[in-house]
């Protein structure tokens, strides 16, 4: 595998340039990004009241919240790069941690990727001196549009960003998810204490209903599947743990505090819209929050949430390219990848090789248009499916390591960990349940890893004995 040196002839190593608030930052700036500006609608159509809409946010807040426990944990016992990947390859083997990463690698990432910069051209499509972004600068021999090419300069400037080291990265994510967390807050402001239309707003919005709502176990479970996705992303702290300080300190509290911090901005958020608009105009809004503010501001109000909205899936936009390359670096680091992606830059000391594949990759998904978002859909159920493997490998340390190291000794062992697997399993099923064709065409792609890392192996085997 090849090696790079510096000038002290020393193999350069990631910097850990991240403090604590530069990590709580990643997790509360990639977690928040345009869900809470737009699920309400789409969890009050689902279950009808606003009662089950704040039950579906506390279930899946606190879901995330036992995650997060269970990840605290692991991150500072195994502060490396890679997060989830080192779990399950410590815990089950070089082969389900391959399994992982190139799922990750392959789909996840990249399509996560594409999807937040894509999202951040469509709010920004929102504002007049933008409205060309959907003409065509070139239709042939494949159309590409305005917006297409502002999504994939934004995936650019993020990864350069990233490339010029993850202090640069973590600076900027810290920056702007303070102001993130100011817009949300300054909306939340608006709507309790606006003027606005008096006969709408109020607290007995809280005891409407939508009628048309889907309603019962199905009902619930759709709007706790929109709750989960606007809390994703508390996990890509983990990636990044071999550039945090003192990360058996520092992991834990960024992940406690950044989850429990969204998890209050996410019930402030849904009340205030709540507060202006009943349950029927949520239900059919596609812009709650911002149909809201317009009440109460007018067309500047909307613009503004707009803003907040870019905002938003830039720093998540950052969060994503920051931790995405991590991973692919780990497994070449362990000699199961190209070894080119195992390099560090001698001097910004950041996985350049790496950021500048993912980078590739997604901009290839980006000129394909709408069609990546079926690729997208492929990783959903596989998502979820190692979130529950990486959250289990707990019990494996414990249970195989009992002595081993633990700065931190997460709250509520054994049956935070096993709550958090156990509804990871219902999700898995429910979502196999209503997508099984893309949730099949998911595991696919896991099992097409199989010869992928066999290749690989191989390849290292040879290395190792010549």
């Amino acid at each position: 595998m090849a090696v790079v040196t510096d000038r002290t002839g020393t193999r350069p190593e990631l910097a850990r340039d991240l403090g604590v608030s530069h990590a709580a930052a990643v997790v509360v700036g990639t977690i928040i990004g345009s869900g809470i500006f737009l699920v309400p609608a789409e969890m009050m159509q689902a279950v009808g009241s606003a009662k089950l809409v704040y039950l579906a946010w506390l279930v899946g807040g606190m879901l995330s919240f036992f995650g997060a426990l269970t990840y605290a944990e692991l991150g500072a016992m195994k502060p490396q790069a890679g997060g989830e990947y080192v779990y399950v390859r410590d815990a089950y083997g070089p082969l389900g941690g391959f399994l992982y990463a190139w799922t990750w690698f392959v789909i996840a990432k990249p399509a996560s990727v594409a999807t937040v910069a894509t999202g951040l051209v469509r709010i920004l499509g929102t504002f007049a001196i933008f409205s060309f972004f959907p003409a065509n600068v070139v239709s042939r021999p494949f159309a590409i549009s305005w917006g297409q090419l502002v999504a994939i300069a934004a995936a650019i400037l993020i990864s350069l960003l990233n490339y010029l080291g993850v202090k640069k990265a973590g600076e900027f994510q810290l920056v702007f998810t303070v102001l993130k967390v100011a817009i949300i807050l300054g909306i939340v402001f608006v709507c309790f204490s606006g003027a606005g239309n008096a006969s709408q707003r109020g607290w007995n919005n809280f005891a409407g209903t939508f009628t048309g709502a889907k309603g019962g176990i199905a009902g619930f479970m759709a709007a706790l599947v929109a709750a989960l996705w606007a809390y994703d992303g508390w996990n890509d702290l983990n990636m990044v743990a071999g550039e945090v300080k003192q990360p058996e300190r520092n992991i834990p509290i960024a992940l406690i505090a950044g989850v429990a911090t969204v998890g209050v901005l996410y019930v402030l958020m849904n009340a205030a819209v709540q507060y202006v608009l009943p349950a029927d105009a949520i239900a059919t809004s596609p812009r709650p929050a911002s149909d809201a503010v317009a009440l109460i501001m007018g067309h500047m109000g909307a613009s503004i949430v707009s803003a907040g909205m870019a905002v938003s899936m830039l720093v998540t936009l950052n969060g994503t390219i920051m931790s995405g390359a991590r991973v692919p670096f780990a497994v070449a680091r362990d000699g199961y990848f190209f070894s080119a992606l195992a390099e560090v830059h001698p001097r910004f000391h950041t996985p350049s090789v790496a950021i500048v594949l993912q980078a590739a990759m997604s901009i290839a998904l980006l000129l394909l248009g709408g069609s990546f978002r079926q690729l997208f859909s492929l990783a959903i159920f596989a998502e979820w499916l190692f979130y529950m493997i990486a959250g289990s490998t707990v019990f494996i340390f414990r249970w195989r390591d009992p002595d081993a190291a633990r700065p931190y000794r997460m709250f509520g062992y054994p049956l935070v960990p096993a709550l958090f697997i156990a509804v990871a399993g219902v999700l898995l099923y429910y979502t196999f349940r209503t997508d099984w064709p893309n949730s099949f065409y998911g595991l696919l792609v896991i099992l097409a890893g199989v010869p992928v890392f066999a290749w690989f192996r191989g390849r290292r085997m040879a290395q190792l004995g010549s």
